[in-house]
């Protein structure tokens, strides 16, 4: 015999309670693309003319697990959303700014800059170079 939700919700011990509705709001917070489109009613196809490409395209996209930051703000952004990229850290969260105006054509960051007015060379800083962060000291040895 199937039982109503609510009823066995009712059962529930508010520990259980809090615990079931902390879960569910992770669920609803953390999707894939996949389930972000579905979840806001869209179909492959649809989103395919939003886009101007066809479905298959937006089949690939929804399962790839890397992609340029401008192809996923063009999606997200196809949806009726706005991507914003943020790091976490220990001492707190940072919103990343430096990806804003991908949608505007401006330069992503001031790293990249035009060269002699073409549109796809760009000039680009050399990134700079880390020392590995060990608790172990470097050795040498001789032969």
């Amino acid at each position: 015999m199937a039982k109503n939700f609510n009823t066995l919700r009712d059962k529930m011990s508010p520990t259980a309670r809090a615990k079931s509705e902390q879960l569910a709001a992770k669920y609803r917070a953390e999707m894939a693309l996949d389930e972000l489109r579905e979840a806001r009613d869209m179909t492959q196809q649809h989103l395919a003319t939003i886009l101007k490409v066809n479905q298959a395209a937006v089949s690939k996209l929804e399962h790839r697990t890397d992609m340029y930051v401008s192809t996923l703000q063009h999606f997200v952004h196809a949806m009726g959303g706005q991507l914003v990229i943020s790091a976490h850290f220990p001492q707190g969260e940072v919103i990343i700014t430096q990806f804003e105006n991908i949608a505007n054509g401006k330069p992503v960051s001031k790293a990249a800059t035009p060269v002699d007015g073409r549109r796809n060379q760009v000039r680009r800083a050399r990134p700079k170079r880390f020392a590995p962060q060990s608790d172990i000291p470097a050795t040498t040895t001789k032969r």
